[in-house]
């Protein structure tokens, strides 16, 4: 007979054993550390989506992340020690570049149609989304000025698999600072990371309607209405599978306030929030099997530079980031935004800095994380004595004037010529004023709208725009390297 002292033996040991905890720990895993493992594999999907991120994990194949694998061992081996930090940490201010494109199989594979920074604040758990958009007209080495949605495309026509890095450093060369890591994204990867989640609840903020949503392969239907479809979104709480949150961040012609590039850059931001919302559920952080289907498909369409221990470092870093230590920007051309519309030298819609420069932009997004209040576009205060200017491009950078014209319209001055200087070797903007003083608050306008320096030398040439002609400019502004900063 077995007797109580045994029994009470046996039933610890069986209650034990239920729970996880056993003699020689380091040779079976309780369920706090399974869990606390699976978790880690979490965290790399978090933080892979969050950014748009990749998980490269070549030595292992399709099973390897399920449970009882030697993988637990080796991910166990991949978060960093306290003293590693990512790039920027110590500066405290990370940037990554969020991108999205069509890929294989769309028109215009490599556009990224998506184009937005996302920078972090490690000392407060502030996080900022700056969206700029795919039309904004910047300049890219060895192309002269191009939109910014074409710099992925040309650097993956070069050489593939560079356009992450190339429009890295374009972006932050235009901006004036540091973007350490970047992450790229195709369609199908979204719609599979969506379907995947098992759909994500969206707060749609405004009612939708496009009646000219294109179908793909309807394109050269011989019936053109029969190449769209009218989406309708509601106002208000909806669920969506992937397919349908694509096509709620891609509208571009809705009737209404959504019916711009601005309100879809928004609604990028709002859906990225919602995947992040359902990726910290209990529902998907308990399903091993669909993290795993997770990590699978990032590693079919997503790119990123970042190495697993920087994902982890993240998501240790911003795993309780709330709604309001997130910060939204859309750059546009809103009265109270910082980009005005302009044309292209090929006809094309472009944007371009409303200031006539990028310093209005630059010192928003390296200030974003240090204010308060929400960053404001310089105002923009116009004239009223029908001053005219002719504008003279003093740099070999193609289209500078064309474009410094039409960010003059907006003050109403008139353009009476724009063409090249006598010389092309300015640095500084400069300005002569013909009036001789006689128009003092448009050129004190024209002087803060361009960033030029007055000159009251009189070089010979100066003489042909001295006349008596009626259309003889009151200004000749000559534009200078730094006009293109």
């Amino acid at each position: 007979m077995i007797d109580f002292k045994q029994k009470l033996e046996e039933k610890e040991r069986l209650e034990k054993r239920e729970q996880g905890v056993w003699q020689d720990e380091n040779i079976i895993p309780n369920n706090r550390k399974r869990k606390k493992i699976i978790t880690y594999i979490v965290a790399i999907a978090i933080i892979a989506v969050i950014f748009s991120g990749r998980v490269i994990m070549s030595s292992q194949n399709s099973t390897d992340w399920l449970p009882g694998s030697n993988f637990f061992n080796k991910l166990r081996r991949l978060v960093p020690s306290a003293d590693r930090q990512l790039q920027g940490e110590d500066a405290d201010r990370i940037n990554i570049l969020l991108l999205g494109m069509g890929g294989e199989g769309h028109d215009g594979a490599y556009l990224t149609d998506t184009i937005m920074l996302a920078s972090l604040k490690p000392s407060t758990k502030q996080v900022a989304l700056v969206s700029i958009p795919r039309d904004l007209s910047a300049p890219i080495n060895g192309s002269g000025w191009r939109k910014i949605n074409n710099i992925n495309a040309y650097a993956e026509a070069k050489e593939k698999g560079s356009g992450g890095e190339a429009t890295v450093e374009a972006l932050s060369d235009l901006l004036q600072i540091p973007i350490h890591y970047y992450v790229r994204v195709d369609f199908n990867g979204f719609v599979e990371v969506i379907d995947e989640l098992g759909g994500i609840e969206v707060n749609i903020e405004n009612t939708l309607d496009d009646y000219t949503y294109p179908i793909k392969g309807e394109e050269d239907n011989p019936n053109y209405y029969a190449r769209f479809e009218h989406l309708h979104f509601d106002q208000g709480w909806q669920k969506m599978d992937g397919e349908l949150a694509l096509k709620y961040v891609r509208s571009r012609h809705a009737l209404g306030i959504e019916g711009s590039d601005f309100a879809r850059a928004r609604r990028q931001q709002i859906v990225l929030e919602a995947v992040k919302e359902k990726l910290l559920s209990r529902q998907t952080l308990l399903n091993p099997v669909t993290i795993g289907k997770l990590i699978n498909e990032f590693n079919k369409n997503v790119a990123t530079n970042l190495n697993i221990w920087e994902m982890l470092r993240l998501w240790d870093l911003f795993k309780n980031v709330n709604r309001e230590q997130i910060t939204n920007e859309v750059l546009s051309d809103a009265p109270d935004s910082f980009l005005v519309a302009s044309q292209g030298s090929d006809g094309a819609f472009i944007l371009i800095p409303r200031s006539g420069n990028f310093s209005a932009i630059r010192k928003m997004v390296q200030t974003i994380l240090d204010s308060e209040e929400p960053a404001q576009s310089p105002e923009i205060k116009t004239i009223n004595d029908q001053a005219k200017v002719t504008i003279n491009n003093g740099t070999w950078i193609t289209g500078l004037a064309g474009k410094t014209a039409v960010m003059l319209e907006k003050y109403n001055f008139e353009i009476v010529k724009t063409g090249n200087a006598p010389e092309r070797t300015y640095e500084q903007s400069v300005i002569y004023d013909l009036t001789y003083g006689r128009k003092n608050e448009s050129l004190e306008i024209l002087k803060q709208a361009t960033g030029a320096i007055q000159l009251f030398d009189s070089p010979n040439w100066l003489k042909e725009y001295r006349t008596n002609d009626t259309n003889q400019p009151d200004f000749l502004l000559i534009l200078g390297t730094e006009a293109n900063e």
